[in-house]
């Protein structure tokens, strides 16, 4: 469907190996510990836990830099239609800075993506309080949610899709929510130039779950992204109120600044008047995929335009968060020191709905022992 797709490769052989060591320069002490992954030193938490950056790359320059804290994609080096690599996500260079104040950039999200009400839920008639960390609302698993901890990681693959598995226990009761969750996350740097992500998570309890990836992209590597050419399959998405709380509402977005169902630049629409992207700040809300649940399928596609890259965000779950950065300020000082300014970076965010434990009319996302919870996202690279 895309031209000039890049094909990715795995790094074969003691020779090529000992290249891709060196040419990591950012990284003077990494080990090579599976076909296609590096490690390295990342620094140490204030508990006194290690962190490490895992590195996935291939021939052709194609790299992903991913921490054990937090699951962070820290870096993704993909080409444009001249074959230039840059840097597509934004970040900071050290621990350090991720631990000081990060707007969840690049992490894994969980217990639950998103918002919930007040930080409370009933289950099973007994009532639950989480921790609250967005004004009266509790957002993306609370005040150390799964971007703030260590995972146990493993990497892994074969030569032609390196992985690094990272896996985490939940105990129950961490920041309000029940049960034991037992998670495992595997990327994968695919031979299509894309970057997977398979969740699966298994319970002792009923609990909620709502696991998500909140990388921030620039597919042009630096300025806004405001001529970035947006298309999401979706007929439908949720409202919410000023507190960006569902109204329960599943609105239509033909004839509003909310239809991508055909492609469109973020500035083209994004300042006009309209309630909902004034309680947003911009767009800040969940679309209703078209697709069923739990098939794995294409559900927005993004062109930039002045370097032909094109991200493709493939999901099985049933809605999509699509945020522009809009509490992007100039405060975080990012990567090579660039101060991350208003809408420099966008994310899309598969997931279920916001505040779905106290909507019953939203899919469900309780989980029960005995089941397996499954989410696969995927940001699929080419160029044209």
């Amino acid at each position: 469907m895309m031209s000039n797709s890049f094909k990715l490769a795995v790094i074969l052989g003691a020779g090529v190996g000992a290249a891709f060591l060196a040419g990591c320069a950012c990284c003077p002490c990494v080990t090579k510990t599976a076909p296609g992954v590096g490690q390295a030193d990342f620094g140490t938490t204030a508990d006194g836990q290690k962190a490490f950056i895992y590195t996935l790359k291939n021939k052709h320059g194609v790299e992903a830099r991913i921490s054990n804290y937090g699951g962070i994609l820290v870096s993704l080096k993909v080409p444009d239609r001249n074959g230039q690599l840059e840097d597509v996500v934004l970040g900071y260079d050290k621990l350090e800075d991720y631990l000081k104040a990060s707007p969840y950039f690049g992490a894994m999200i969980g217990r639950y993506g998103n918002r919930i009400a007040k930080g409370k839920f009933s289950l099973n008639g007994q009532d639950y309080t989480l921790a609250v960390n967005n004004d009266a609302n509790a957002l993306h698993g609370g005040i150390k949610g799964f971007d703030k901890v260590i995972w146990g990681a493993k990497p892994g693959g074969t030569a032609a899709a390196p992985t690094l598995e990272l896996s985490y226990v939940s105990r129950d009761g961490e920041e309000g929510y029940p049960g034991n969750l037992t998670v495992k996350a595997i990327y994968t740097l695919t031979a299509d130039n894309a970057i997977r992500l398979d969740y699966t998570a298994t319970t002792d309890k009923d609990t909620v779950i709502n696991l998500t990836q909140h990388s921030y992209f620039n597919l042009a590597g630096t300025g806004d992204i405001l001529g970035h050419q947006v298309q999401i399959y979706a007929n439908r998405f949720t409202p919410v109120d000023k507190t960006l709380i569902p109204t329960g509402e599943l609105r239509p977005v033909a004839g509003t600044p909310f239809d991508f169902t055909q492609p469109h630049t973020i500035g083209e629409r994004i300042g006009v008047a309209d309630e909902q992207l004034k309680f947003g700040g911009g767009y800040d809300h969940n679309w209703v995929l078209n697709k069923p649940q739990g098939v794995l399928d294409t559900i927005a596609r993004v062109y930039e335009p002045t370097t032909g890259r094109v991200l493709e965000v493939l999901s099985t779950e049933p809605g999509l968060q699509f945020y522009c950065g809009n509490f992007l300020d100039g405060s975080n000082i990012g990567k090579g020191g660039k101060a991350y300014q208003f809408r420099t970076g966008f994310c899309m965010e598969p997931q279920h709905f916001p505040d779905s434990p106290n909507h019953p009319e939203f899919p469900s996302v309780v989980l029960k022992p005995g089941q397996t919870y499954k989410n696969t996202i995927v940001f699929k690279f080419s160029a044209k």
